[in-house]
């Protein structure tokens, strides 16, 4: 287990930084990332057009530079716009692979039952776009190019959502992410098999051999991640010269790449390595230091950290450099407009999206009587089927596959034309929603669903040590530690909390983090032997703030100053009256995921984020409305 505060000093800029910031489960990060991201990926798109309009022949040129790598005999040969589309692109579907995996193993699609809602969301905001590009071109030649009215573009969604979309749960953006996940895997399904060359078989099932091996190694429990970079890059090879595309490389590791949240065992050995290299610093106990840290954090977190900046920032804009050139021209924009590859591309996706993802997502509570439904209200889901039919990223990769000449400019107008105005519609429903009367907005904007509940022990009075009104609408649970300096930090606020909203109900459950915590452990112990002297929460309030004094006499000197019965004190920490109860907290914050202090739960939904007041106040609101609407 971890105490997030130890390591720096009190008072120094990194402590203070740590407790400060946002600290982010990996798909806030994602979110966060995506949204920055945006912004570099808009800019490579107004340079792309300002560069193919400023000087055609020199942005054709660059990009049509060809490159060749060879090893003896054997190699390939791309131009520069092939090297991104079918290389760089393997990078982002990559780390979409692993977002997919991490929302599986760690995420909201835990509980498969739910994965059924944004399946079905995911599938009808494609197909229902699909339909209306067919509409518009079936039977002609342009038909082959249904597949460009299909995905959304997730840097470019939630990047513009953060923008467009203040006021919308933040629910929204993980229901958004899990539908536009399921499109990506359609999407590249099939560019894999709709939009692939000639199929030669020998690379093919070479290809698929080492995707074999992969899986082997995984299972062996390997975890070196160059093993899995050569793997990789053999299997995108082999797919490659195989005329398959070779994105679809990319996908299909991530989704191999598994995720889990830090066990205590693990992070218990990497405290007991970083021990020993404290006491003889060798490179050797350098080196175990490194992979005992490093195997305490799931190699999908590890990846994402490392890689999807870099997708974000820089694949993603290099290949919106490298494909949104354009030579705009008043009757290019005229022919353009009035084509049926340009007008199925933004109908599929201003009108096709939302309408196939508030359709789909509606069938499935209907069909389900209501046991599943979206995560939020039906005016957020609208918005969100609105700011997907931003399809920008996908959408010009299946353009340049689909198309050349004319067609393929008329379809980078629909593409470029269909994010502008989603990005409109979606403001124009945000504004709608936020003239409702407020109880109106409340339910449109959050729904009904039940939240997933992460805290597996329930909250019980008799047990557990509670503050606050016992029918509260709003419970507040903490694991914490008396030693950890953030838990410390941390009471305070939660005084202000409890003070400034009356209806909160507040549990401290025991999570000693006794690896780097000596004093932890006997502390806690006092805790419990002041609460069978009815005494609980002064011994919590004393621990909390003498965090620096802990030794067996200062805690009998606790007792003393409370009121308590000393040799009865004395006596239950001598017999460790209180370590069952104390082991009975640290089993549910194993079942309950928790491996650091302080971890809070707000009416069982774990928090991620900052513990000052304005973060948990925030938290406690929206907890709070949740509960009024389910009531």
């Amino acid at each position: 287990m971890t105490d997030r505060g130890a390591g720096p000093p009190s008072g120094s800029f990194a402590d203070r930084t740590a407790w400060a910031r946002n600290l982010r489960t990996p798909l806030r990060e994602f979110l966060y990332t995506e949204t920055g991201g945006a912004v570099v990926l808009l800019a490579s798109t107004i340079a792309a057009l300002v560069w193919a309009n400023a000087d055609a022949s020199s942005y054709d040129r660059v990009w049509g530079t060809q490159l060749s790598i060879r090893f003896g005999g054997a190699g390939l040969s791309q131009d520069l716009r092939g090297w991104v589309n079918n290389g760089l692109m393997t990078v982002f579907f990559f780390v979409v692979g692993l977002e997919a995996r991490r929302e599986f193993d760690m995420g909201e699609l835990r509980d498969r039952r739910r994965f059924a809602l944004p399946l079905a969301a995911g599938v009808g905001g494609m197909a229902v776009p699909v339909a209306i590009y067919l509409a518009f071109n079936a039977g002609g030649p342009a038909a082959h190019g249904w597949g460009i009215a299909m995905s959304t573009d997730t840097a470019f969604a939630l990047g513009v959502l953060a923008l467009v979309g203040r006021g919308l749960p933040a629910r929204l953006r993980t229901y958004l992410l899990t539908a536009t996940v399921v499109d990506d895997v359609i999407a590249l399904a099939v560019i894999a098999i709709v939009y692939s060359g000639d199929i030669a078989l020998p690379p093919l099932l070479l290809a698929i051999g080492i995707l074999a091996v992969t899986v082997l190694v995984r299972a062996l429990g390997v975890r070196q991640i160059p093993v899995y970079v050569v793997l990789g890059v053999a299997a995108w090879a082999a797919v490659q010269s195989s005329g398959v595309e070779p994105v679809v490389v990319g996908l299909v590791m991530g989704l191999l790449t598994y995720a889990h949240p830090a066990a205590r065992d693990d992070l218990e050995r990497a405290t007991e390595v970083f021990r020993l290299f404290r006491e003889q610093p060798t490179p050797e106990f350098a080196r175990s230091a490194r992979t005992g840290v490093a195997a305490a954090i799931s190699p999908n977190e590890r990846l994402q950290l490392l890689i999807h900046p870099w997708t974000s920032y820089a694949v993603v804009p290099l290949f919106a450099l490298a494909n949104a050139g354009v030579t705009i021209t008043a009757g290019f924009l005229g022919r353009a407009f009035t084509s049926t590859v340009t007008l199925g591309i933004v109908i599929g996706y201003v009108v096709g999206k939302p309408l196939g993802i508030l359709g789909s997502s509606w069938l499935v509570t209907r069909v389900s009587r209501g046991r599943l439904r979206p995560p939020v209200g039906w005016a957020a889901v609208g918005a969100g089927g609105t700011i997907a039919g931003i399809g920008f990223t996908v959408a010009l990769l299946i353009a340049t596959l689909s198309f050349t000449g004319g067609r393929l400019e008329e379809a980078k107008i629909g593409i470029l034309s269909a994010a502008l105005c989603a990005t409109v519609v979606t403001w124009v429903v945000v504004r709608a929603t936020a003239l409702l009367p407020p109880r109106r907005r409340l339910r449109a904007l959050l729904g009904t669903a039940e939240s997933i509940i992460d805290l597996a022990a329930p909250v019980e009075p008799g047990r557990d040590h509670v503050r606050g009104p016992a029918k509260a609408p709003v419970t507040v649970v903490e694991y914490g530690d008396f030693e950890c300096p953030y838990c410390g930090r941390a009471e305070p606020v939660v005084r202000e909390l409890l003070a400034d909203h009356g209806d909160v109900r507040y549990v401290w459950r025991h999570l000693p983090l006794n690896d780097i915590h000596p004093r932890a452990q006997l502390a806690a112990e006092a805790a419990e032997a002041a609460a069978a002297q009815g005494r609980f929460w002064e011994m919590h309030d004393l621990l909390l703030d003498r965090q620096e004094a802990l030794s067996p006499r200062d805690l009998v000197r606790y007792a003393g100053d409370i009121g308590l019965d000393v040799d009865r004190f004395r006596a239950d920490l001598r017999r460790h009256a209180g370590a069952g109860r104390i082991a009975e907290d640290v089993d549910s914050a194993d079942l309950s995921g928790v491996s650091g202090t302080p971890t809070f739960f707000v009416n069982g939904r774990r928090h991620v984020g900052a513990y000052d007041i304005a973060t948990l106040s925030a938290a406690v609101r929206g907890a709070r409305k949740r509960a009024a609407i389910g009531s």
